[in-house]
């Protein structure tokens, strides 16, 4: 069993900042990489940040400069600031993680169920 769980989305005033966060916990071998993806009503869900176990990070160039993510291996946990928000940051804000539970398990993906991230005067 694996459990994926976000915490830190909420309400905020455009140009303001918020940082989410995502445990994984449960029978891990090795996590590969951990991330963050959001969908907005209407649209497809999209790769907003990933950081692998090696900490190397991935950014689309449109968010660069205003997300970061970071982790704590020992914890299993991974963050994501974001800064200067926009409106268009409006989305529920979905956390994974790709790892393997037993070293002879092939690596699959498990999701937590979202948090709520809402940019709005």
């Amino acid at each position: 069993q694996v459990q994926v769980v976000e915490s830190g989305g909420g309400l905020v005033q455009p140009g303001e900042s918020l940082r989410l966060s995502c445990a994984v916990s449960g029978s891990i071998f090795r996590i590969n990489a951990m991330g963050w993806y959001r969908q907005a009503p209407g649209k497809e869900r999209e790769l907003v940040a990933s950081i692998t176990g090696g900490g190397s990070t991935y950014y689309p160039d449109s968010l660069k400069g205003r997300f970061t993510i970071s982790s704590d291996n020992a914890e299993n946990t991974v963050y994501l600031q974001m800064n200067s928000l926009k409106p268009e940051d409006t989305a529920v804000y979905y956390c994974y993680a790709d790892l393997r539970q037993h070293p002879i398990f092939s690596s699959d993906k498990y999701w937590g169920q979202g948090t709520q991230v809402t940019v709005s005067s």
